[in-house]
């Protein structure tokens, strides 16, 4: 079956860190786009970061830029997001998803099921 599973996500205090995963099967990742998502309860769903696994460049959003990396490893057909210093305000079910090289998530298509990031203060 082709599917993404999402993994790593836990309850930490702020300041902490979380490695999240998003394991590919039925396909490979090399060559594609991937992006990452969170969503909190009552809230609109955030693009988090991106990587295009063509070239290696990778874009972040504002909140996570200097705190979260995005890597990959072809090896183990998988996608990292390296959060550190977590806060509260990170608080999210995280999604993988595969999109086009533009990075934008607004075309967007296999998606994982999410895994539940929790930062307590």
């Amino acid at each position: 079956e082709v599917q993404f599973v999402e993994s790593g996500g836990d309850l930490v205090q702020t300041g902490g860190s979380l490695r999240l995963s998003c394991t590919a099967s039925g396909f490979n990742v090399a060559g594609l786009t991937v992006n990452w998502f969170r969503q909190a309860p009552g809230k609109v769903r955030e693009g988090v970061s991106c990587i295009r696994l063509k070239d290696n460049t990778t874009t972040y959003d504002a909140s996570a830029k200097g705190r979260f990396t995005i890597s990959s490893d072809a090896a183990h057909n998988t996608v990292y997001l390296q959060m550190n210093n977590l806060k509260p305000e990170d608080t999210a079910v995280y999604y993988c998803a595969v999109d086009d090289s533009d990075c934008r998530g607004e075309d967007t298509g296999l998606w994982g099921q999410g895994t539940q990031v929790t930062v307590s203060s």
